[in-house]
């Protein structure tokens, strides 16, 4: 029998800012991590529309640590 899927009750967006406030500044690979724990379908391009979309609404800041890596906080 195939295994039936079923809609999130939490959007991705929601469990990110959730993640962010227990956990605190988190590089944007361990926050990834964290998400496709939850979101198995979560693609590393969706995490970063995900990333832009929460930073131009004003809730979180991403700044650049080293090459190829970012460094997430939320806004207070």
């Amino acid at each position: 029998m195939p295994q039936i899927k079923t809609w999130k009750t939490r959007p991705a967006y929601f469990v990110m800012l959730e993640v962010l406030t227990k956990k605190g500044d988190l590089t944007d690979d361990e926050l990834f991590a964290q998400l496709k724990g939850e979101f198995d379908d979560l693609g590393f391009k969706d995490f970063n529309d995900l990333l832009l979309k929460l930073e131009v609404s004003g809730k979180i800041r991403t700044s650049s640590m080293a090459r190829g890596k970012r460094r997430i906080e939320l806004v207070q």
